[in-house]
């Protein structure tokens, strides 16, 4: 549509390059103005492009008087960034009609402009420098330091001392905790000998990286993908799952909706007797936000395009036992998945 309301930081910045935590995009036909108050004027001025900076105490009113004035037929709107309360005080008595389109911004970027997938290439590579030096760290220190400290060392070294922003919070998980997908720091610690799951990614220049490793944790261990565990069970729902991972990739074409290369990692696991272990879609959409779209899920018919970039990550969770995943991001590229930081 031609006319838009935003509200959400990430879209914000897609737009014109900069947000706040209190501001308002707004586009009516040709005219676009970044809505804030004064705490955030000079930097607004200073970055935002291609839309008029506007200052008021009520940002809200502000693009209301705006919308008014300009008295466009229809405004697009996502009805995930808006509060009743708000909602109600910009549209009270106004004749243009609000058209909700939940995840406008989100597919508005669904397919990734060169530099975008630059940025995304470069927020892999620096994740996965990271993974490598955390490694070397738990070879010399991590020898018995529960999962809460280790997620405390594993944040550090993805932020570079503070350097990055996280794309989320470190999962470390450890054996059995490893079993939950999105599990939570624990007080177990870590052994020779033991499987550990971690799932990390950083911000580079607000651009999302997003990856997963399983390991034994051993003299010389690496976040790789060869891993050789101890334990004949690990080691065959280990080998399915980068089994599915590799062939998902392999074979994931522009073309394609997003539930067929679902069913190509889910269909390996299946066959390896785990489908009923693999309790989430094998993936998602990474780009200002950690989750975008296209969701590669089972459900989802959404047409896999050139520039779209989206994880690959099956997993297999045996309750109380243990968990595995692989995680890589990939873009769309020549009609084929290129995994993104090599």
């Amino acid at each position: 549509m031609k006319s838009y309301i935003l509200r959400n930081e990430n879209a914000l910045y897609y737009e014109c390059g900069y947000s706040c935590d209190n501001a308002i995009f707004l586009r009516v036909g040709d005219e676009a103005y970044f809505i804030t108050d004064g705490r955030y004027t000079t930097d607004a001025k200073a970055q935002v492009r291609g839309a008029e900076v506007l200052t008021s105490a009520d940002i809200v009113a502000e693009a209301r008087k705006r919308i008014k004035k300009a008295s466009p037929k229809r405004i697009a709107y996502d009805p995930k960034e808006w509060d009743i309360f708000r909602f109600e005080s910009l549209t009270h008595k106004l004749k243009t009609r609000f058209i909700s389109k939940p995840d406008f911004s989100h597919k508005r970027r669904i397919i990734k402009r060169p530099d975008e997938i630059a940025l995304l290439d470069e927020a892999a590579r620096r994740g996965a420098k990271a993974f490598e030096k955390f490694g070397r760290w738990l070879e010399k220190k991590g020898e018995g330091k529960k999962e809460t400290k280790l997620a405390f060392h594993a944040a550090a070294f993805l932020s570079d001392r503070g350097r990055y922003a996280l794309s989320f919070d470190p999962i470390v998980a450890v054996n059995t905790n490893a079993a939950k997908p999105h599990a939570v720091p624990s007080t177990e610690r870590l052994r020779e000998g033991d499987l550990l799951l971690l799932d990390a990614g950083l911000k580079y220049k607000r651009y999302c990286s997003d990856r997963t490793r399983t390991v034994r944790f051993e003299e010389g261990f690496r976040f790789d993908y060869a891993q050789h565990f101890g334990e004949k069970t690990i080691q065959r729902a280990y080998d399915a799952v980068r089994k599915a991972h590799d062939r998902a990739i392999a074979k994931a074409r522009s073309g394609m909706k997003a539930k067929q290369i679902d069913a190509i990692a889910r269909e390996t696991i299946e066959k390896a007797g785990f489908g009923s272990y693999f309790v989430h879609s094998t993936g998602h959409g990474v780009g200002l936000d950690i989750h975008e779209m296209p969701y590669i899920s089972q459900r989802s018919d959404t047409v896999i395009e050139e520039g779209m970039v989206f994880t690959i990550e099956p997993g297999i969770y045996l309750p109380d036992r243990f968990g595995i995943r692989i995680e890589d991001m990939v873009v769309m590229r020549n009609g084929r998945a290129e995994v993104l930081g090599l």
